[in-house]
Protein backbone atom coordinates (compact mmCIF):
# COMPACT_ATOMS: atom_id res chain seq x y z
CA UNK A 1 0.00 0.00 0.00
CA UNK A 2 1.16 3.48 -0.98
CA UNK A 3 2.13 6.20 1.63
CA UNK A 4 -0.92 8.39 1.98
CA UNK A 5 1.17 11.95 1.72
CA UNK A 6 2.57 10.15 -1.51
CA UNK A 7 -0.29 9.16 -2.83
CA UNK A 8 -2.48 12.57 -2.66
CA UNK A 9 0.79 14.10 -4.09
CA UNK A 10 0.01 12.28 -6.94
CA UNK A 11 -3.26 12.78 -6.86
CA UNK A 12 -2.50 16.95 -6.81
CA UNK A 13 -0.31 16.10 -9.42
CA UNK A 14 -2.82 14.98 -12.21
CA UNK A 15 -5.16 18.37 -11.16
CA UNK A 16 -1.64 20.41 -11.79
CA UNK A 17 -0.95 18.85 -15.05
CA UNK A 18 -4.33 19.12 -16.30
CA UNK A 19 -4.13 22.97 -15.07
CA UNK A 20 -0.67 22.86 -16.98
CA UNK A 21 -3.11 21.99 -20.48
CA UNK A 22 -5.40 24.42 -19.42
CA UNK A 23 -3.08 27.57 -19.13
CA UNK A 24 -1.08 26.39 -22.57
CA UNK A 25 -4.33 26.20 -24.14
CA UNK A 26 -5.04 29.92 -22.82
CA UNK A 27 -1.87 30.43 -24.02
CA UNK A 28 -2.12 29.04 -27.58
CA UNK A 29 -5.43 31.24 -28.09
CA UNK A 30 -3.49 34.06 -26.98
CA UNK A 31 -1.15 33.41 -29.59
CA UNK A 32 -3.70 32.52 -32.21
CA UNK A 33 -5.70 36.07 -31.97
CA UNK A 34 -2.62 37.26 -32.52
CA UNK A 35 -1.91 35.78 -35.58
CA UNK A 36 1.28 33.94 -34.56
CA UNK A 37 0.08 30.26 -36.02
CA UNK A 38 3.33 28.75 -34.97
CA UNK A 39 3.50 30.27 -31.37
CA UNK A 40 -0.12 28.70 -31.07
CA UNK A 41 1.13 25.39 -32.36
CA UNK A 42 3.73 25.13 -29.52
CA UNK A 43 1.28 25.35 -26.85
CA UNK A 44 -1.24 23.16 -28.14
CA UNK A 45 0.99 20.77 -28.53
CA UNK A 46 2.52 21.81 -25.18
CA UNK A 47 -1.01 21.49 -23.86
CA UNK A 48 -1.33 18.21 -25.39
CA UNK A 49 1.82 16.99 -23.34
CA UNK A 50 0.56 17.73 -19.88
CA UNK A 51 -2.75 16.09 -20.90
CA UNK A 52 -0.94 13.06 -21.16
CA UNK A 53 1.36 13.80 -18.08
CA UNK A 54 -1.80 13.68 -16.13
CA UNK A 55 -2.96 10.66 -17.70
CA UNK A 56 0.43 9.15 -16.54
CA UNK A 57 0.02 10.34 -12.85
CA UNK A 58 -3.45 8.75 -13.52
CA UNK A 59 -2.62 5.45 -14.70
CA UNK A 60 0.47 4.63 -12.27
CA UNK A 61 -2.14 5.63 -9.40
CA UNK A 62 -4.41 2.65 -10.94
CA UNK A 63 -1.49 0.42 -11.73
CA UNK A 64 -0.62 0.38 -7.92
CA UNK A 65 -4.40 -0.28 -6.63
CA UNK A 66 -4.92 3.46 -5.66
CA UNK A 67 -7.80 5.35 -5.72
CA UNK A 68 -7.49 8.48 -7.88
CA UNK A 69 -9.02 11.43 -6.91
CA UNK A 70 -10.53 14.26 -9.35
CA UNK A 71 -10.70 17.79 -8.58
CA UNK A 72 -11.54 21.28 -9.86
CA UNK A 73 -9.66 22.44 -12.25
CA UNK A 74 -8.71 26.31 -11.78
CA UNK A 75 -9.44 28.93 -14.23
CA UNK A 76 -6.05 30.65 -15.38
CA UNK A 77 -5.68 33.81 -14.06
CA UNK A 78 -2.40 35.48 -15.73
CA UNK A 79 -3.32 38.71 -17.83
CA UNK A 80 -1.57 37.72 -21.70
CA UNK A 81 -1.30 40.89 -23.03
CA UNK A 82 2.39 40.85 -24.16
CA UNK A 83 4.35 37.93 -25.95
CA UNK A 84 7.26 38.08 -23.87
CA UNK A 85 5.28 37.75 -20.67
CA UNK A 86 3.58 35.02 -21.81
CA UNK A 87 7.00 33.19 -22.57
CA UNK A 88 8.06 34.44 -19.31
CA UNK A 89 4.54 33.35 -17.80
CA UNK A 90 5.53 29.71 -19.44
CA UNK A 91 8.96 29.28 -17.83
CA UNK A 92 8.27 30.39 -14.20
CA UNK A 93 5.39 27.87 -14.74
CA UNK A 94 7.57 24.97 -15.71
CA UNK A 95 9.98 25.87 -13.06
CA UNK A 96 7.34 25.72 -10.38
CA UNK A 97 5.97 21.89 -11.97
CA UNK A 98 9.53 20.72 -10.99
CA UNK A 99 9.23 21.83 -7.86
CA UNK A 100 6.08 19.70 -7.67
CA UNK A 101 7.92 16.67 -8.88
CA UNK A 102 11.14 17.20 -6.55
CA UNK A 103 8.25 17.15 -3.51
CA UNK A 104 6.94 14.04 -4.53
CA UNK A 105 9.93 12.99 -5.26
CA UNK A 106 11.64 13.65 -2.10
CA UNK A 107 7.56 12.68 0.05
CA UNK A 108 8.49 9.30 -1.68
CA UNK A 109 12.25 9.04 -0.81
CA UNK A 110 11.35 9.65 2.69
CA UNK A 111 9.03 6.77 3.15
CA UNK A 112 11.57 4.28 0.89
CA UNK A 113 9.02 3.84 -2.03
CA UNK A 114 11.16 2.77 -4.88
CA UNK A 115 8.73 1.92 -7.27
CA UNK A 116 7.36 5.65 -6.96
CA UNK A 117 10.93 7.66 -7.24
CA UNK A 118 11.65 5.45 -10.56
CA UNK A 119 8.51 6.65 -12.35
CA UNK A 120 8.95 10.31 -11.15
CA UNK A 121 12.13 9.71 -12.95
CA UNK A 122 11.13 10.15 -16.05
CA UNK A 123 9.55 13.32 -15.26
CA UNK A 124 12.56 14.90 -13.42
CA UNK A 125 14.38 14.59 -17.26
CA UNK A 126 11.13 15.55 -18.74
CA UNK A 127 11.43 18.59 -16.39
CA UNK A 128 14.66 19.36 -17.40
CA UNK A 129 13.66 19.60 -21.28
CA UNK A 130 10.59 21.55 -20.68
CA UNK A 131 12.99 24.01 -18.69
CA UNK A 132 15.57 24.00 -21.14
CA UNK A 133 12.85 24.67 -23.76
CA UNK A 134 11.28 27.84 -22.29
CA UNK A 135 14.36 29.44 -21.66
CA UNK A 136 14.96 29.13 -25.97
CA UNK A 137 12.43 30.29 -26.52
CA UNK A 138 12.58 33.41 -24.49
CA UNK A 139 16.10 33.76 -25.57
CA UNK A 140 14.79 33.55 -29.84
CA UNK A 141 12.10 36.13 -28.56
CA UNK A 142 14.81 38.15 -27.16
CA UNK A 143 16.89 38.49 -30.03
CA UNK A 144 14.52 38.04 -33.09
CA UNK A 145 10.98 39.18 -31.42
CA UNK A 146 11.37 42.84 -32.52
CA UNK A 147 12.00 42.03 -36.10
CA UNK A 148 9.36 41.41 -38.09
CA UNK A 149 10.31 39.32 -40.46
CA UNK A 150 12.74 37.34 -37.63
CA UNK A 151 9.06 37.10 -35.40
CA UNK A 152 7.97 35.63 -39.20
CA UNK A 153 10.82 32.99 -39.41
CA UNK A 154 10.83 31.98 -35.35
CA UNK A 155 6.69 31.80 -36.20
CA UNK A 156 7.60 29.45 -39.02
CA UNK A 157 10.14 27.48 -37.09
CA UNK A 158 7.52 27.15 -34.13
CA UNK A 159 4.83 25.83 -36.28
CA UNK A 160 7.06 22.85 -37.52
CA UNK A 161 6.77 21.61 -34.02
CA UNK A 162 4.95 17.73 -34.30
CA UNK A 163 3.50 16.26 -31.61
CA UNK A 164 4.61 12.96 -30.30
CA UNK A 165 3.43 11.08 -27.38
CA UNK A 166 5.43 10.44 -24.17
CA UNK A 167 6.96 6.35 -24.05
CA UNK A 168 7.17 6.11 -20.52
CA UNK A 169 6.35 2.40 -19.74
CA UNK A 170 4.52 2.40 -16.04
Amino acid sequence: MMDKKVRELLNDQINKELYSAYLYLDFSNYFDERGLDGFANWYMIQAQEERDHAMLFYQYLKNNNEKVELKAIDKPDKVLDDDMKVLKFGLGHEEYVTSLIDNIYAAAFEVKDFRTMQFLDWFIKEQGEEETNANDMITKMELFGSDPKSLYMLNSELAGRVYSAPSLVL
